[in-house]
């Protein structure tokens, strides 16, 4: 009886890998086969990041989202040139080098590494307060949702969020309003389930100016959330 419960789940596991190699996806006559892989600049595979591939001919868009080994496999029609896009971090879009397919009656496949080297400082264009307040409008969502996203699939990441104001004002009130505005988006990335331990938040006040104080639009600037990398 133990002999054929055995032999029963060693002839279950031959037909699922048997299964596994059937759904691999092959070149054929009009499509080539691309595989994608995507890493860091430490050569770790990046889990969920999406990869566009944008046919100069047609305009039409392929893609796919590596799986836990940073890859994935996609067929891509021949006798075209694609534009590559890939997030670089959050909402940020970078391009990778073209993909040229050329036209013939070979079975083409074709690997694609993309080596996605994060920055070390990136400022959260889209995150907003009201005047004098540290209060994240709903606007900000969309943008600390991707950040979210991001910090989900990399594991490692560990970041300071560090928030900036204009010169407008005294100082120390300057440095508490950072400050509040900073954990205000820590608060936020925590709640939706990222580890405290992974995030600091600190304010700087009116130091360090991206743009001149003598404009509107260089207050603005200065204005600013960003989010150091300390750790990837």
């Amino acid at each position: 009886m133990f002999t054929m419960k055995k032999t029963f789940v060693l002839f279950t596991l031959v037909c699922l890998a048997l299964l596994a190699n059937a759904q691999e996806l092959q070149p054929t006559d009009n499509d080539a086969l691309l595989k994608v892989s995507v890493m860091d600049d430490k050569n770790t595979p990046m889990a969920s990041e999406k990869v566009s591939f944008e046919s100069e001919k047609t305009k039409k868009v392929y893609g796919g989202t590596t799986d836990a080994n940073g890859k994935f496999d996609i067929l891509i029609p021949k006798g075209c040139i694609y534009d590559v896009k890939y997030r670089q971090f959050t909402s940020d879009a970078a391009y990778g080098k073209k993909v040229n397919v050329p036209t013939t009656t070979d079975l083409l496949t074709f690997n694609y590494v993309i080596r996605v080297s994060l920055p070390k400082t990136y400022t959260l264009n889209n995150v907003f307060f009201d005047t004098g307040l540290s209060t994240l409008r709903k606007e900000s969502n969309k943008e600390l949702d991707e950040l979210f996203d991001f910090m989900s699939h990399q594991k490692n990441l560990v970041i300071e969020v560090a928030g900036y104001t204009d010169n407008v004002g005294n100082d120390a009130d300057n440095l508490k309003l950072s400050q509040a505005r900073a954990e205000s988006v820590r608060s936020y990335l925590v709640k939706k389930g990222i580890g405290a331990d992974r995030i600091q938040a600190k304010g700087y006040g009116s130091a360090d100016p991206v743009a001149s104080n003598d404009t509107p639009q260089g207050k603005q600037q200065n204005r600013r959330t960003e989010i150091h990398i300390l750790k990837s």
